[in-house]
């Protein structure tokens, strides 16, 4: 199952229906299942604390992606994104909020199918891998 919230913003979440079937194909095409799955939107300020506390990074991200299973087979996790960090991205790159926001979704749902991005290398093949996704909406 997979849900989206927001909490102390605005929920900006368009097509519901249409996020669940795109990212079910995601895991699909990685050979996994969605189990439970949440989005969670929420300020900067708040994501920042997420940020602090549980990666000791005192600065602004997008995305901030939590693990919740053990089973290969089914996606179970946490994806905390900021509203702020999206919609300033979105300006920054010339593209809609709507378009932020599945990139950060798709993003988040690709740490939790076992990419990384720590390395350049690894940023690249995972852009790459946001770029086909967001493709396919």
């Amino acid at each position: 199952m997979i849900t989206f919230l927001a909490t102390g913003v605005p929920s900006v979440f368009r097509d519901r229906t249409r996020l669940r079937k795109w990212l079910t194909a995601v895991a699909k095409d990685h050979g996994q299942s969605i189990g439970e799955l949440n989005y969670v939107l929420m300020s900067d300020l708040a994501l920042l604390k997420f940020n602090k506390e549980f990666l000791q990074h005192d600065d602004f991200t997008d995305v901030i992606t939590f693990d919740g299973g053990q089973d290969r087979k089914l996606v179970n996790g946490d994806v905390l994104m900021s509203l702020d960090r999206i919609t300033d991205n979105a300006k920054t790159f010339g593209v809609s909020r709507q378009h932020e926001l599945r990139r950060v979704m798709v993003h988040g749902l690709l740490h939790l199918l076992g990419h990384t991005d720590k390395k350049p290398s690894q940023r690249k093949a995972m852009s790459a891998l946001e770029d086909k996704y967001l493709a396919r909406w």
